[in-house]
């Protein structure tokens, strides 16, 4: 349960956020009520999607799987729920983000690289981030500098992300109830 008000102050940026948001996901997405209690935390958080929006250099699917790893690690239900939808809505294999709460007992369905990928955004997701030189040399080798930097910066983000909306207490908003086959629930500690 939300631990704020979802109904911020209708001024000018809040209602052209709903229509964006209704435009482009088909509801205003719980994210955007909260941060329309503060224009310049909606500004800036609508500034920030838009350009990570346009990052095009590495893999959708790979950006998916990591978003994913990261939203399940911190434990944010409404980012698995809208980023399981936002995934096979770009065309992320619906299989791969089902199981990304449980990705080690399926290995199988993952190649060597999307696991590498979703270790390192787990390890960057530790409270004290836990990235190897390892980790992190591998990725470059196999990805490229620009890619690897681009992977960074997402991880960044989804904690961001995922950490506000867990904090503001969201949930769910219903959006992988549209998918084909609906995420996993997540693992219990």
């Amino acid at each position: 349960m939300a631990r704020i008000s979802l109904q911020p102050r209708r001024t000018l940026l809040v209602r052209i956020g709903e229509w964006y948001a209704r435009r482009s996901y088909g509801k205003v997405l719980d994210p955007l009520k909260a941060a329309g209690h503060h224009p310049g935390v909606l500004l800036a958080t609508s500034a920030l999607e838009l350009g990570v929006a346009r990052w095009k250099t590495l893999d959708p699917e790979l950006k998916q799987l990591a978003v994913m790893a990261s939203a399940v690690r911190i434990g944010c239900s409404w980012c698995v729920d809208f980023g399981y939808w936002e995934g096979t809505r770009h065309g992320a294999g619906a299989q791969k983000l089902r199981h990304v709460p449980v990705w080690r007992q399926h290995r199988a369905l993952y190649t060597a690289l999307e696991i590498e990928v979703m270790e390192y955004a787990e390890a960057m997701t530790e409270t004290e981030p836990a990235v190897t030189d390892a980790m992190a040399q591998s990725l470059v080798t196999r990805l490229g500098e620009r890619a690897f930097v681009e992977l960074t910066a997402l991880v960044a983000v989804e904690n961001m992300r995922s950490r506000t909306n867990a904090a503001l207490g969201l949930v769910g908003q219903g959006f992988s109830d549209r998918c084909e086959i609906p995420p996993l629930p997540r693992p219990t500690a």
